[in-house]
């Protein structure tokens, strides 16, 4: 069975989130072990203190992943791909079963140590989504992508 950490800045709040997040959550259990890590986003005044944020959160970022994972941010900047090779991707892992942790970053973007830190980059659209909606989308490709690669029907 598959072990994912998410590892996201910032809290789901409003209840349309939490809703939808349990339901992906629950239909992934049959699949997959999800471990949510809650990183709070620590707040700036002026533009040019949005880098020293950065580098609080990746301080933080950083001891959470799972020594061994393989790291995946999400990133504007990241490779784009269809459900079907996100599942291709997935696959490997699916038959060794290694931990992966996909990185969520704040409004301010990802520093460079955890780009460093991470062994490839995703995006999940060229659009840009808030990090709630990209939190959920996250979920659900994942779903889409065990799904497929267990056979079943929901991905058409």
């Amino acid at each position: 069975m598959l072990k994912f950490t998410i590892i996201t800045v910032g809290k789901l709040k409003e209840q349309a989130f939490l809703t939808l997040e349990k339901e992906y959550l629950d239909r992934l259990s049959p699949y997959a072990k999800i471990k949510i890590v809650e990183i709070p986003e620590v707040a700036y005044r002026k533009e040019k203190d949005a880098s020293k944020s950065r580098l609080k959160e990746a301080e933080i970022i950083l001891k959470q992943i799972p020594e061994g994972s393989l790291v995946i941010a999400l990133d504007e900047k990241g490779k784009t791909l269809t459900s079907q090779n996100f599942a291709r991707v997935l696959a490997p892992y699916n038959a060794t079963s290694r931990e992966m942790t996909f990185i969520i970053g704040s409004s301010t973007g990802l520093s460079d140590d955890i780009k460093k830190k991470s062994n490839w980059f995703l995006s999940l659209s060229p659009l840009t989504f808030t990090h709630n909606f990209a939190r959920i989308l996250l979920e659900e490709q994942i779903y889409m992508a065990l799904t497929i690669l267990s056979e079943k029907i929901y991905h058409k």
